[in-house]
C-alpha cells in the first residue's frame, strides 16, 4: 500500500473530524429519515490511492442509514446517485475524453446530456436538481422553450457578420439595455450610455480595463509622462483569468503560475473604507468592485463602502467599475446588482445569464466615458452577432420583468431564511450569506466543502464552492420554493451524514 495515500486518505478523513465530538440534532423532522451511504466518496479515495477495499473501509465511514439484518461487514448501501452508479459507459467515455481534453478542472465522474427547468439528467437517466446554473448562467434554466425557438429560427436565418457590418438586433439590444438602467442617487449611467457586446464575462472586464486606462489618459499631451495608470481591486474579488482581469484578482493561487502580472494594480481589503481612501488617490485611473462578491464567498459590499468609492472617485478623477457579471441581471432580485444600494458606477460589466448560455458579455458606459473610446480603440470578431444579441433580447426582457424580478426576491428570502435555520442547528455551518438566489453557506474551517458538494451530488443535488470554505447557491432564477424544500432536505441529510462520521471520530483514528 502506498504510504503517501494512506496518510493522504487518513488526512482527508480527519479533516472532516475538526473539534466537534458530538453529533447535533436538528429540529426537521426529515433529519430522521434514512440517508445515502459515503461509499462514492470512498471509492474515490480508493481509486486515486490504491487502497484496497478493506483498507478503504478502514479510513472512511459508514452512513448512518439503517443497515437490514446482515453479518456481511462487506455491505454498502447504495444513494442511486452516487458516482458509483452512473452509466456503464461513463468510465470508458471520460478515460477517452481525457486523452484529448486540456485536464483543467476537477469534475465528477457523472456526464449530463439533457436538463428541463431546474434539473439535469445524466446517461443514465437520473434526475439532479441543478443548484449551479452552469454557474449563474442558466438564469431560465435548462430546455426553455422560448429560448429553443429563437436559436432554431436565427440559426436558420444568420448567426454571424462581424462588426464589419450592421445586424438587425445588436442596436435593438442596447437600446433595450439603456432604457432599463435606473435612477440612483449617485453617478451617472443612464440616459446618453453607450454599450459594447462582446462574448464573456471576463472579456467585458478586460474591455472595461482598458477603458479605465484611456481615461485615465484623457488630458495627457503630447510629451508628458502619464502618472494616471492604477487600477485598485479588492480582496477575495474575482474578475476573470485573463491578463489584465488577472491582473485585478487578487488571489495567490489564481495569480501565483502567471506572474509577473501586468503593472499599475493595487488592492485593499473588501468592505474596509479607510483602507480604500487611502489607496484611491491622483494616481488611480479606475476602481474594479463587485457589489456583491461571488466567487470570493458571496460577500455583499455595503452601502457606505461604495458609497466611499463612488465618493473617492468622483474625487481624484477616476472610473468605477462595477463588475455585475455574476450579481447583475436578476440575480440579487434586482435587474441590476448596484439598484439595491442607488449608486451607479461609471462602467458596468454584464454577461453570465445574459443569453442564458450562449456566449455574451455587455459593457455599458456613461456619456462622459463614452464619449472618450474611438473607433480603433477595441474591438471584437464574435461580439454582438444577430445570433446572440436576438437571444440576449428575449432573455433580458424577461428577467427585467417586475413579476420575475419579485419571484426571485420571494424565493431567494425564503431560500436564505431556511439555511439559516439549518446553521442554527448545525455546528458545521458558521455564517450565510446573500441577497436573493445568491446564497453562501459558510462551513467551518476544518469541514471540507468538497464533501459537502460530493454527498449533496450523491444525495442528487448539484452544488459548487467558493472561497472562504463556502457552498455557493446560484440556482437557476426559475426555481420554486418546493424545489428549495428538497435541496434543504437533502442538506439535512448531507449534515446528517458529517455529523455522524464527525461524532465516529474515535473509531476514525483507530
Amino acid at each position: 500500500m502506498n504510504a503517501f495515500c494512506t496518510k493522504t486518505a487518513i488526512s482527508r478523513v480527519q479533516s472532516l473530524v475538526g473539534t466537534v465530538s458530538q453529533r447535533s440534532t436538528l429540529c426537521r423532522s426529515s433529519r430522521n429519515k434514512p440517508t445515502a451511504s459515503y461509499t462514492g466518496h470512498a471509492r474515490k479515495l480508493k481509486s486515486f490511492c490504491g487502497l484496497s477495499s478493506n483498507a478503504v473501509r478502514q479510513y472512511s465511514v459508514a452512513s448512518s442509514a439503517p443497515r437490514p439484518p446482515t453479518t456481511d461487514d462487506s455491505y454498502e448501501p447504495e444513494s442511486p446517485h452516487a458516482d458509483a452508479n452512473a452509466h456503464p459507459s461513463t468510465t470508458t467515455q471520460l478515460a477517452e475524453d481525457a486523452k484529448y481534453l486540456l485536464q483543467l478542472y476537477p469534475r465528477p465522474d457523472v456526464i449530463f446530456t439533457q436538463g428541463e427547468g431546474c434539473y439535469l439528467y445524466d446517461q443514465a437517466g437520473r434526475k439532479f436538481l441543478d443548484l449551479n446554473a452552469g454557474i449563474a448562467v442558466n438564469a431560465l434554466g435548462h430546455g426553455d422553450k422560448q429560448v429553443q425557438e429563437i436559436i432554431s429560427d436565427q440559426a436558420g436565418k444568420l448567426i454571424h457578420l462581424s462588426n464589419l457590418y450592421h445586424n438587425e438586433y445588436a442596436g435593438k439590444f442596447a437600446k433595450m439595455m439603456v432604457d432599463s438602467l435606473p435612477q440612483t442617487k449617485e453617478g451617472n449611467m443612464g440616459k446618453g450610455s453607450r454599450v459594447f457586446f462582446c462574448n464573456s464575462g471576463t472579456e467585458a472586464n478586460e474591455a472595461a480595463l482598458k477603458f479605465g486606462r484611456k481615461w485615465g489618459r484623457r488630458n495627457i499631451k503630447t510629451g508628458e509622462t502619464n502618472t494616471k495608470t492604477s487600477v485598485v481591486s479588492f480582496s477575495n474579488a474575482f474578475h476573470g483569468r485573463s491578463m489584465g482581469a488577472l491582473s485585478a484578482t487578487p488571489t495567490v493561487k489564481y495569480q501565483t503560475p502567471f506572474m509577473p502580472l501586468l503593472p499599475g494594480f493595487v488592492s485593499a481589503p473588501f468592505n474596509d473604507i479607510e483602507a480604500a481612501k487611502q489607496l484611491i488617490d491622483e494616481n488611480v485611473c479606475a476602481v474594479i468592485v463587485e457589489p456583491v462578491q461571488g466567487e470570493g464567498g458571496i460577500f455583499p459590499a455595503s452601502e457606505e463602502f461604495l458609497h466611499t468609492l463612488r465618493s473617492r472617485c468622483d474625487e481624484v478623477g477616476a472610473l468605477l467599475i462595477f463588475d455585475e457579471i455574476q450579481c447583475g441581471l436578476g440575480r440579487t432580485g434586482k435587474l441590476f446588482g448596484y439598484e439595491n444600494y442607488g449608486i451607479a458606477p461609471d462602467i458596468l460589466t454584464l454577461a453570465k445569464p445574459l443569453a442564458n448560455g450562449i456566449p455574451i458579455g455587455a459593457v455599458l458606459l456613461a456619456p462622459h466615458v463614452a464619449e472618450i473610446i474611438k473607433p480603433g480603440d477595441h474591438g471584437t470578431t464574435f461580439g454582438g452577432s444577430p445570433f446572440a444579441t436576438r437571444l440576449g433580447m428575449s432573455v433580458f426582457d424577461r428577467i427585467r420583468n417586475p413579476k420575475f424580478l419579485s419571484h426571485v426576491t420571494e424565493v431567494g428570502n425564503y431560500l436564505k431564511s431556511q439555511c439559516e435555520e439549518l446553521a442554527n442547528n448545525s455546528p458545521l455551518i458558521s455564517q450565510v450569506r446573500g441577497i436573493g438566489l445568491m446564497v453562501g453557506l459558510q462551513l467551518r474551517e476544518s469541514v471540507d466543502p468538497q464533501l459537502f458538494i460530493d454527498l449533496a451530488r450523491e444525495h442528487g443535488v448539484l452544488v459548487i464552492s467558493a472561497g472562504n470554505n463556502t457552498i455557493r447557491l446560484v440556482p437557476p432564477l426559475i426555481i420554486t420554493k418546493e424545489e428549495v424544500d428538497k435541496s434543504i432536505q437533502v442538506f439535512e441529510s448531507v449534515i446528517s451524514d458529517m455529523e455522524s462520521y464527525i461524532a465516529a471520530g474515535k473509531d476514525l483514528k483507530g
